[in-house]
């Protein structure tokens, strides 16, 4: 199964806020057995989003997208994603009972708060979501995710995705395998052997050099037995030792 990330927001690319969902996700995924195949990062630009999805939903088994759902000025990603599928916004009337209740447990919560400045939730706006996609009930937080045929899509906020992937993980699986090898040696020592490991058997290599502890490699395939049998290849070539 191949997987394409998306992440949307003008704060992720200024370096303001770290790329966190990306590297939770394609960790999960991968260790579901998932080929995680493009990671891209987005603006909130309504048609750069929209372009992306729409072609990636045509080239990869699933896409997630995270970011830019809600309704505050800058969240396009939920008309964006309708844009792709040529399908308008709709309110779910569960979501829109969801979005309700959290946002009057919110003023139960923090009745000072709220009425020093003012709360005005449009809640149509924070419930919509594109026509005939599966709505996902935010435990986290306001705003919903959904899923509309392989897209998938959740708010930005780090616990919030963590909380709405664990309501879809089961649907993402794929043969991946893989075994890491840690090493002592210098990168450049191992060049042939990466090579060669490369040449005799069906699996992608991943060397990761550490200037503090040890190095890694790590080997990738769908066929076990050829990843143990490159392994065991590799381990007569290389130094290895423990790893953390």
């Amino acid at each position: 199964m191949e997987v394409a990330i998306l992440t949307v927001g003008d704060e992720v690319l200024s370096g303001d806020t770290a790329n966190a969902n990306a590297t939770w996700l394609a960790s999960r995924l991968t260790d579901a057995g998932a080929t995680v195949a493009r990671v891209l990062t987005l603006p909130d630009d309504r048609e750069a989003i929209r372009e992306t999805v729409g072609s990636w939903r045509a080239a990869f088994d699933a896409v997630i997208v995270t970011g830019g759902l809600g309704g505050t000025h800058d969240d396009v990603t939920a008309d964006a994603i309708a844009d792709a599928f040529d399908r308008e916004l709709v309110v779910h009337p569960a979501v829109r009972e969801d979005v309700i209740d959290t946002v009057a447990a919110y003023r139960d919560r923090n009745p000072d708060l709220v009425e020093a400045h003012d709360l005005d939730i449009d809640v149509d706006a924070w419930a919509a979501l594109p026509e005939g996609s599966r709505p996902l009930i935010n435990p986290e937080g306001l705003c919903p995710g959904c899923v509309l045929e392989n897209v998938y899509a959740f708010p930005g906020v780090p616990a919030e995705v963590r909380a709405l992937f664990g309501l879809v993980d089961g649907e993402f699986d794929g043969d991946a395998v893989s075994t890491t090898l840690y090493t002592p040696q210098p990168e450049g020592s191992m060049i042939e052997a990466v090579a060669g490991v490369r040449d005799r058997f069906d699996v992608t290599v991943g060397s990761y050099p550490s200037t503090e502890t040890r190095n890694r490699i790590k080997l990738t395939g769908t066929d076990p037995d050829a990843v143990a049998a490159a392994a065991t290849w590799l381990r007569e070539r290389i130094d290895v030792v423990e790893g953390p």
